[in-house]
């Protein structure tokens, strides 16, 4: 049992509130989780009593089809995640398998902390397979807590990052300003083409320009959700030869990679996160969420 220090406010919070992604009702929401050991099961090490960690999402998979037996455990048809099957992180304390929680460093703040889940996913659809190679010129759409995280993956996997947003992302690419990329807004006009581009507004029109702004025998990553059918170009895939690739969630081998670039400093958290929010407070954390407000509020329960 983890007691929670911080939840964040996840896009797909958003798309589960508005009906757009399957959930078990009713659920607690919440999976991107800090916190601390509170109390463990019977024959689990008594020494993670106290321990300052994250969780993985999965709160129980079959562990028998292919999938699982890969490692790709965000496949299983049989998966049950925390905050859309099982009861998540938007409370006080949060049940999940001790196989899920990895140790944090003593430096990192508990509320930032809740950002190594988004981190995990991106570093699933960026690493694994890898999707950026040394020198690559590389394009992010959205500036948002993912694409920000994408834009760090990238630049630690040799890319040369610019990331692009609409005209009101004004803070967001602030943001991403001082953490050393370069910048446009939707209004700024054409760009040079580039070797990956990784779409992570889930918007379809920023959809439509990744494909044409991807080289020839270029890559493209998707890992922003619509949450709706859209309307494409994909003629384009075809006549440029793209390589379409994704990513859904997270897996333990991306954990490792995340948990890795965080110990390293590869990546930094800090930036992302606007403000913490009490979770009685939580409609007007998601209200600011919805409205681009800032880039990662983070629920604190206690």
């Amino acid at each position: 049992m983890v007691d929670v220090v911080g939840a964040g406010i996840c896009g797909t919070d958003l798309h589960i509130v508005d009906g757009e992604y399957e959930t078990a009702v009713p659920v607690t929401m919440g999976h991107e989780a800090s916190g601390t050991v509170a109390e463990v099961g019977e024959g689990v090490d008594a020494g993670w009593l106290g321990a300052r960690v994250v969780s993985e999402t999965y709160f129980s998979t079959c562990g028998r089809c292919e999938h699982c037996r890969a490692g790709r455990i965000n496949l299983c048809p049989e998966r049950h995640s925390i905050g859309t099957h099982v009861d998540g992180a938007f409370a006080p304390r949060l049940h999940v398998p001790v196989d899920n929680l990895h140790r944090i460093p003593d430096w990192l703040d508990g509320h930032v902390a809740a950002l190594a889940e988004p981190l995990a996913c991106v570093c699933h659809s960026l690493l694994e397979p890898a999707a950026v190679r040394d020198g690559d010129a590389v394009l992010v759409t959205g500036p948002g807590p993912v694409g920000l995280l994408a834009a760090q993956v990238t630049r630690a996997a040799g890319g040369r990052v610019h990331v692009r947003g609409m005209p009101h992302d004004g803070v967001r690419l602030e943001a991403a300003g001082a953490l050393g990329f370069e910048t446009s807004t939707t209004e700024d006009g054409a760009l040079e083409e580039a070797d990956v581009v990784v779409e992570c507004s889930g918007s379809e029109a920023a959809m439509a320009f990744c494909l044409a702004a991807a080289r020839r025998g270029g890559r493209y990553v998707q890992i922003g959700l619509a949450g709706r059918p859209v309307t494409l170009p994909l003629d384009l895939v075809c006549f440029r030869e793209l390589t379409i690739t994704s990513g859904f969630a997270s897996t333990p081998s991306s954990w490792a990679k995340a948990l890795a670039l965080l110990e390293s400093r590869s990546v930094d958290l800090e930036p992302l996160l606007t403000a913490v929010v009490p979770l009685e407070d939580w409609k007007r954390a998601f209200a600011a969420t919805r409205a681009g407000e800032g880039i990662k509020f983070v629920l604190d329960p206690r």
